[in-house]
């Protein structure tokens, strides 16, 4: 018999230590580590890969090398959900034999969003696996979802053997696993929700997506820090990874990409959550400027490039005198210390004295934004509530802030003028040099700026 040696993993990061220690080596963390056993456990893990390998006349089924030419695409290669902003985020639709994982918040819609799929796909069969709700849940929240399907199958269980045994028996189009913390697999000493059952039983349900082809939604947990609760090995076993942004205190959600291999990454889809669940908003960039107020210092719009959907948000700043020996920087929805180096450049290169001033910036709507092309709206917001003067109200402003106060070059400049011009904006000032990248003509007057001085002067 083998000779069972501890081992202690780290519930953070997946890192193992064979003695416990209070601090994680590997990521930092405090009372991690918890102990597993191994005994016997290489044998446990290792798949049985012989198992579907071969057909009753003994050949094989998928094992066999094929030429790129040779293979067959049978059917639909995507499958239309009909949530038009779910596709988006997908790449135009799920992908056949997919593996996809959505994290988010407690509370934030996961599981509604995973309901709602019965109700827009009535001819699929859809298997919801719910290790955390009774079956009398789930029929409550599909009833409160108006969600009513002949071919939504329920399975209350957490034991990935009989989830397979459920599936050969179903056959279905599409798999719910909510959530993957819950799951266990009965060979492994170790408990539901650790690192190594949560990334054992990941392994088994991709297996099984893989040789059924069928698609497989995984609903995963987050941590305190908003990282995906497991092993970090579990978002490069999947083919894309999904995140539900949003305050739980605010209507509006965000589907956001992280990792599509069927799709452009950073993708955003918007939902807004009502009492009859996820309603989706096909114009997001007039939902988030519907609000906006005129005539107001600190107020400016930008447009970010979310995946391939150009998105125009207000930036929001309000710059007061600090009663405090170190001035306050807060900050929603935008890097903080981007907004450091920002009021920097501002400082050095324009004469706004921002080191006794407190600095608050928001991005009005809930969206967090993260590309360099909402700089320059940053900068003007800032410098507007700055100096008491209202920007111009009719202006979008694109560009990248450099530390020598230049307008640096944005990419896909011609997708942000379009939804400027849609959206009735008189004016797009961009950087210089993306002006001869501009093929066609747009219903705005597009102005070009080199310095950021210029930009202050020009907009203010």
């Amino acid at each position: 018999m083998a000779k069972s040696n501890p081992r202690y993993v780290c519930q953070e990061c997946g890192h193992e230590a064979y003695k416990w220690m209070g601090k994680c080596a590997g990521c930092g963390a405090w009372n991690t580590l918890v102990r597993e056993e191994e005994p016997d456990e290489v044998e446990a893990q290792v798949p049985d890969l012989t198992s579907n390998a071969q057909s009753s006349n003994g050949t094989s089924t998928h094992g066999a090398p094929e030429r790129l030419t040779e293979v067959e695409m049978e059917g639909d290669a995507r499958l239309a959900t009909g949530i038009e902003e779910l596709d988006r985020v997908m790449g135009g639709g799920i992908m056949q034999g997919s593996f996809s994982l959505i994290a988010g918040d407690p509370g934030i819609g996961k599981s509604t969003l995973m309901t709602e799929l019965a109700g827009y796909l009535p001819d699929r069969d859809i298997l919801y696996v719910t290790g955390e709700e009774s079956k009398r849940q789930v029929k409550l929240r599909a009833q409160r979802l108006e969600v009513d399907s002949d071919n939504l199958y329920l399975l209350a269980e957490t034991n990935v053997q009989q989830i397979a045994d459920a599936v050969e028996e179903v056959a279905p189009d599409l798999l719910v696993v909510d959530s993957i913390q819950t799951i266990y697999r009965p060979d492994l000493s170790s408990a539901p929700g650790s690192v190594s059952q949560v990334r054992e039983s990941t392994a088994s349900l991709l297996k099984l997506t893989k040789e059924r082809e069928f698609s497989t939604f995984l609903v995963g947990h987050v941590t305190k820090k908003g990282t995906i609760a497991g092993p970090r090995v579990l978002e490069h076993m999947v083919d894309t990874v999904l995140y539900f942004e949003g305050d739980q205190h605010h209507a509006y959600r965000i589907l956001r990409s992280v990792k599509n291999r069927f799709g452009a990454a950073n993708e955003i889809g918007v939902f807004e959550m009502r009492e009859t669940g996820l309603h989706e908003v096909p114009n997001p960039s007039e939902l988030f400027l519907s609000e906006r107020g005129y005539g107001v210092s600190g107020s400016t719009v930008v447009c970010s490039l979310e995946g391939t959907r150009p998105l125009l948000v207000e930036i929001q700043a309000l710059v007061t005198p600090t009663s405090y020996n170190t001035p306050q920087r807060t900050v929603t929805g935008f890097a903080s210390q981007r907004l450091q180096m920002i009021l920097a450049v501002l400082e050095k290169r324009s004469g706004l004295a921002f080191s006794d001033h407190d600095v608050f910036v928001n991005v009005a709507g809930g969206v967090t934004l993260d590309e360099p092309a909402v700089d320059l709206g940053v900068a003007i917001a800032a410098a507007s509530s700055f100096r008491d003067i209202p920007a111009d109200t009719g202006s979008v402003l694109i560009g990248e802030v450099g530390l020598g106060g230049e307008i640096r070059t944005v990419s896909q400049i011609e997708p942000r003028l379009k939804e400027a011009a849609k959206l009735g904006f008189e004016r797009a000032v961009v950087p210089e040099n993306n002006l001869d990248r501009i093929a066609g003509a747009y219903d705005l007057d597009v102005t070009g700026a080199e310095q950021l001085k210029g930009v202050v002067d020009l907009v203010l």
